[in-house]
């Protein structure tokens, strides 16, 4: 897989917009990131995960997870069937197993 995107540098302000300072390498504030996932999800989608599945071709007959594992970079658990990326999956073998 070939990683096209475009490089981002903190800048210093958070990047949900609200101006607010952030630390050396850092792209939020705190919590401000996950507030800019739903605003872009309202603002794009309709405030709906499932809305933003069906958009991209993905529901109970296309499994998203699947995807991330073919072309995303995900990996699955050897112990059970928990997918993520590497770290996530090192972390919960650490937790879980």
């Amino acid at each position: 897989m070939t990683d096209t995107t475009e490089r981002l540098i903190p800048t210093g302000k958070c990047f949900c917009g609200c101006g607010a300072s952030v630390g050396l390498g850092s792209f939020f504030a705190r919590g401000h990131d996950k507030t800019a996932e739903a605003a872009i999800l309202a603002v794009r989608y309709g405030s709906s995960v499932a809305q933003l599945l069906q958009h991209h071709g993905f529901g109970p007959e296309k499994s998203v997870l699947d995807a991330a594992v073919d072309e995303g970079g995900w990996v699955i658990c050897e112990n059970c069937e928990y997918a993520g990326a590497p770290a996530s999956v090192r972390a919960h073998r650490r937790k879980y197993h």
